[in-house]
């Protein structure tokens, strides 16, 4: 006799809610539930482990969910000097001191150190981080790098066939030389995974010091001439032909863009002050 299995208990687990609706990405949600600070229907919870629907109320930090915004994604050219986190321990600014007061909530694509420049993707659709940041979506990040030193493509061949670096494999690059600028060299590197400091710590194995490193693509979006500092949001036709997003059913919405209407909008501001 043949048994049928458990069905699924209904609604969505409680952390892909938390992100649906822009508080936190997946992980963070997961830290969030461990330290008590969601409550579903008034009590705490204490597993990520949960499925919620509609009906229930979750609440973070007392304050109850909005309902799922629509998704958007922004370009920012992030400049060097600022860490990539909500808060730093060190009390280093970070990005979060640098984006125009009037940005909602948003969460960063990946990161990009200390001393690294150039293009991030913002996004307050947690399910579009998780999606953009795992290797299998194949997009390839593509990056100038300055180092010092004068590398030959002989130097280069590990990273295009994959090497290990203090015991964690790398996949192979694409690495081209563009030119020697006295006693640096300027070089073009696509990888498509993000492991922390993965193109400076390849460099380093095989000799090189990284002393400028620009991020210029993540897939099909480009860096251009965005100014250091700014911010450029995507528009929704963008966002659907290049994610599958549904577009909004509100005309205003920024998951639906009118015909013909430019590709983005943008937003340009000074970096604030940080107090620090």
């Amino acid at each position: 006799m043949s048994q049928t299995p458990p069905s699924s208990p209904p609604g969505d687990r409680i952390a892909k809610v938390i992100a649906r609706a822009g508080v936190a990405s997946r992980r963070e949600a997961e830290r969030l539930i461990e330290e008590g600070r969601v409550t579903v229907n008034g009590k705490v919870v204490d597993r990520a482990a949960l499925n919620v629907t509609a009906k229930d109320k979750v609440e973070v930090d007392g304050k109850p969910l909005s309902a799922p915004a629509a998704p958007r994604l922004w370009l920012y050219h992030k400049p060097t000097g600022l860490v990539t986190t909500t808060k730093d321990e060190q009390g280093r600014p970070t990005i979060y001191d640098d984006l125009p007061e009037d940005m909602p909530r948003v969460m960063s694509i990946g990161r990009l150190d200390l001393n690294s420049e150039g293009l991030l993707l913002l996004t307050n659709d947690g399910g579009i981080k998780r999606r953009l940041e795992l290797p299998s979506t194949g997009w390839l990040r593509r990056y100038r790098v300055r180092v010092n030193g004068r590398p030959t493509d002989a130097m280069l061949e590990p990273l295009r066939t994959g090497l290990v670096v203090d015991g964690q494999r790398f996949q192979p690059m694409v690495v081209g030389i563009d030119r020697q600028q006295g006693a640096n060299a300027w070089l073009t590197v696509g990888l498509r995974e993000g492991k922390n400091r993965e193109v400076r710590r390849a460099m380093m194995d095989i000799g090189l010091t990284v002393n400028r490193l620009i991020r210029v693509s993540y897939g099909p979006f480009q860096l251009g001439q965005l100014k250091a500092g700014a911010v450029e949001e995507v528009r929704g036709r963008v966002l659907r032909d290049q994610l599958g997003l549904e577009p909004d059913k509100d005309d205003t919405g920024t998951a639906k863009a009118a015909k013909g209407a430019p590709r983005r909008r943008v937003t340009r501001t000074p970096r604030k002050p940080s107090g620090r």
